[in-house]
């Protein structure tokens, strides 16, 4: 489902909000995030969404040529309009709404609308503030210096049978993962490794594909970027 383009090191994968995006806006932004190298969408929000999701997500379905996977951040985000989800366990806290409750009310909805399930675990790392998805999940994320911690985590998630971990710093990070941390939990996992949250330049971008990284999501730098090549610059600088 997520393949990496010929040549490249790692994935560029945007993150559209539902909530922050214009049903008339999507058409031209589709185009532009693919046409610059996305290698797929993740759709969702870490908080309840507000608008449409299923009006969005069937139009963004309509005009992309990439898969469209849906990240959400409850059972109440699941729509058919995608051709996967990332089926998350937020492994890093101990809620268990959020380690199984939530699973349990999507799963006949997930099976029933036939879409492809990417299950992975999900470890929200300390980045200097209180995230939105700290506090909508009502847990706390995992200390940044504690390394061998946030190995464990991803080291289990594996064991567990995920197929992908996800560090994430959190939409708008002060602080995004770091090089050190990815490395460490590359080193030991022999799943794909998806880097959020905080990414806010191309440099940065490679220098955690560096690192080991296999796929980058971005999505708050491209809400508020005047750049309209920025996306053309974080896939040409993962190359």
């Amino acid at each position: 489902m997520l393949n990496k383009k010929e040549g490249n090191r790692s994935g560029l994968i945007v993150l559209i909000d539902p909530d922050k995006i214009k049903v008339e806006d999507v058409i031209s932004k589709v185009n532009i995030y693919q046409e610059q190298g996305a290698i797929a969408f993740f759709y969702g929000s870490s908080q309840p969404v507000k608008n449409d999701i299923h009006a969005i997500a069937k139009e963004i379905r309509a005009c992309a040529k990439i898969p469209l996977i849906l990240f959400p951040g409850s059972s109440e985000q699941v729509t058919p309009y995608a051709d996967g989800i990332l089926f998350i366990t937020l492994i890093s806290g101990r809620n268990p709404d959020y380690l199984i409750e939530h699973h349990v009310k999507a799963a006949p909805f997930v099976k029933k609308m036939g879409l492809k399930v990417l299950p992975t675990a999900y470890l929200l790392i300390e980045c200097g503030y209180r995230t939105s998805v700290e506090r909508v999940s009502k847990t706390q994320p995992l200390p940044s210096s504690n390394i061998p911690n946030i190995v464990a985590h991803a080291l289990a998630g594996e064991m567990i049978g995920m197929r992908y971990v996800y560090l994430e710093a959190g939409s708008g990070a002060k602080n995004p993962v770091s090089p050190e941390i990815i490395k460490a939990v590359k080193a030991e996992i022999s799943v794909p490794l998806i880097v959020g949250g905080g990414i806010r330049t191309p440099e940065y971008a490679k220098t955690l594909v560096e690192a080991g990284a296999d796929f980058i999501v971005v999505g708050n730098v491209l809400e508020k970027s005047d750049d309209k090549e920025i996306v053309r610059k974080f896939a040409e600088a993962m190359k």
